[in-house]
């Protein structure tokens, strides 16, 4: 299948948005005509540029409220139609896209409907140009695809089909019988392909704000792909998408993100390629943390207290390796590095995680398959190059192919002695990592990881802030090793906001370590480093689950937290914020998830030391 996008997709000018979309490697493009109408490029430069570009414009859209009209406004539409062949000749495109009507005057007489569309195909005959008519999930009289494609059937002229638009389809509840029945291939006039996520609220509002790519959303997209598959279909699939947090992002990098879309589709839809394979996706192999000088001091300091020291150092840059179980934390103070192009950015914060594969070629090749970007680092004589792709935000994920015994600081460092001996607090491994985004980054975040790596992705869900609402949802690995919260909020004074700003952009806000025993854990760590929660969560755990009173003692005096369900239990507990970012406890008992029940105290405690800190 081709590839297309709709101008309305995208944010800014046609230009930017013509430009975007070639380097993202689309192969069309749909002129919605408020984009043309708007720019100060003629029709005829916007043909060239496209050529320039390696662009086809496939359609110009929309001519609304056409069909079934009394007069004069029959006579009027005909006028205006005639006008947009006109431009449809100097925009160098050959299908017209018409939207099912809305106006209070149209007729609900599908008979008057299909003759105006059979006029209308006739008269586009003349030109070589081609009619497609859409069912709007809120049209006045025509709404369902059944409904377009009766009429479709009755004006029964060779240059008339239908528009399948999933969107309007699966919003309205539409199944794919009439598809996989009855439409035949030369009747499909176009196909727009668009997901949304499942919510209840008026169509119309639905359908302006919240269409997404397909992947991000709920709707059934890939049945609706295989099915045009199963009929041999070969033109082009087009994101049509309506979403307010596009139109405010990068025009480019909404575009990489709608290809991915639709390589993800076609490879729902096809048997796997040797590109399109994804490998195991191990585990996380290190956290990197961007630090200069002594601005690290405070960050190191609550390592120190969590029971880290220093490994290893770098054979040949300024990097040293904190290390406890088989977690890795790598201290980066290299000055001609991406970690300090990251500090000068963004101050001291995690500028990259390294994911473990047992399959890094395959790794790579997935990644280009996904239009990803490479960066490579400077790698010394006898060093790792590990590669690297854009993560969240400005972060980098690095590869690190995990086989035998070796791990990459066998190769690149050299062990430091430790006096006195490092001592052991009981952190085995990373459990979760957590990564806070602003709102236009939510949706890309979290198809970033299931498209690339194959990771699950786990519905939304609303955590209260005390200063506003947080919406999360998780990334998980195949094998589970992996799990990564996704959080946003619009709230400004929210935490999700706070570390935005404070950051100056996306990237990961708290890391959660494994504990064997979390309450020695505590205990070492020590009460000065634990956020505080307040007594009444715990008044409030004892009426919920009736704990035996030398646990909740326990549990109230080095403020842990406590969840339990049908899969088991659930201990953990916060440190302080430190630049940002801060960690998180767990030990887990059978227990699968992330205490989420116990987010809002968390969320609250910290506000008040965010209020405190400020006076």
């Amino acid at each position: 299948m081709k590839t297309a996008l709709a101008t309305v997709t995208l944010s800014g000018t046609l230009r930017e948005k013509l430009e975007a979309a070639a380097a993202a490697g689309f192969q069309g493009v749909e002129i919605f005509e408020n984009d043309l109408t708007q720019s100060d490029l003629t029709p005829g430069q916007v043909r060239q540029l496209a050529a320039d570009l390696g662009l086809e414009i496939i359609a110009l859209q929309p001519l609304r409220d056409f069909e079934a009209m009394p007069e004069p406004l029959r006579r009027q539409n005909f006028y205006r139609a005639q006008r947009k062949f006109e431009l449809m000749h100097e925009l160098g495109t050959q299908r017209l896209l018409i939207c099912s009507n809305v106006s209070p005057h149209v007729i609900d007489d599908p008979a008057r409907a299909a003759a105006d569309l059979h006029e209308l195909a006739t008269l586009a005959g003349n030109e070589g140009f081609r009619v497609g008519y859409e069912a709007l999930a809120w049209g006045r009289h025509v709404r369902d695809y059944d409904q377009a494609w009766d009429i479709v059937k009755r004006a029964d002229h060779p240059r008339l089909g239908i528009i399948l638009d999933t969107f309007h389809m699966f919003a309205r509840g539409n199944s794919l019988d009439l598809l996989r029945d009855e439409i035949p291939l030369d009747k499909i006039a176009l196909v727009q392909v668009a997901d949304a996520p499942s919510l209840q609220m008026e169509i119309l509002h639905f359908s302006r704000h919240f269409r997404c790519f397909p992947g991000q959303g709920d709707m059934p997209v890939v049945e609706f792909v295989q099915c045009l598959k199963d009929k041999g279909f070969d033109d082009y699939l087009s994101h049509e998408i309506f979403n307010d947090e596009f139109r405010s992002s990068s025009p480019a990098e909404k575009a990489v993100d709608g290809m991915r879309s639709l390589i993800w589709l076609d490879d729902q839809t096809s048997a796997a390629s040797e590109d399109s394979r994804c490998p195991e996706i191990q585990d996380i192999e290190f956290v990197e943390f961007a630090i200069e000088g002594d601005t690290g001091e405070e960050l190191l300091g609550l390592f120190h207290g969590l029971g880290f020291r220093e490994t290893h150092k770098h054979k040949s840059k300024q990097v040293t390796l904190m290390r406890q179980g088989d977690i890795n934390l790598v201290l980066n103070r290299e000055p001609e590095s991406l970690a300090h192009q990251h500090y000068l950015a963004h101050g001291v914060s995690v500028c990259a995680l390294a994911l473990a594969t047992d399959n890094l070629t395959q790794l790579l090749r997935r990644t280009r398959h996904y239009r990803c970007n490479r960066f490579e680092h400077q790698a010394g004589p006898g060093e790792l190059n590990i590669p690297a792709v854009r993560g969240v935000g400005d972060s980098l994920v690095y590869f690190v192919e995990r086989r035998g015994a070796y791990r990459f600081f066998d190769i690149d460092f050299e062990p430091i002695e430790a006096e006195p001996p490092v001592p052991d607090y009981g952190l085995s491994r990373i459990d979760h990592l957590g990564q806070t985004v602003a709102p236009v980054d939510f949706l890309s975040a979290s198809f970033f990881y299931k498209s690339i790596f194959g990771f699950d992705i786990e519905p939304s869900q609303d955590l209260p802030d005390v200063y506003g609402l947080m919406v999360s949802r998780v990334a998980r690995s195949q094998n589970g090793n992996i799990r990564i919260p996704i959080n946003m909020s619009s709230a400004r004074e929210a935490s999700a906001q706070r570390f935005i700003s404070q950051s100056k952009g996306s990237g990961v806000q708290q890391i959660a370590f494994e504990s064997r025993d979390i309450f020695a854990t505590a205990e070492q760590v020590g009460g000065e480093r634990i956020l505080p929660i307040p007594d009444n969560y715990y008044r409030d755990l004892d009426a919920r689950f009736e704990l035996a009173p030398e646990l909740l003692a326990r549990l109230r005096r080095l403020n842990i937290l406590y969840d339990r369900n049908d899969e088991g239990e659930f201990f953990h507990f916060y440190t302080h914020e430190v630049h940002g970012v801060f960690f998180e406890v767990v030990q887990r008992r059978g227990y699968s998830r992330y205490g989420e029940i116990n987010a809002h105290i968390r969320l609250a405690s910290q506000a008040r030391e965010y209020k405190a800190a400020r006076g």
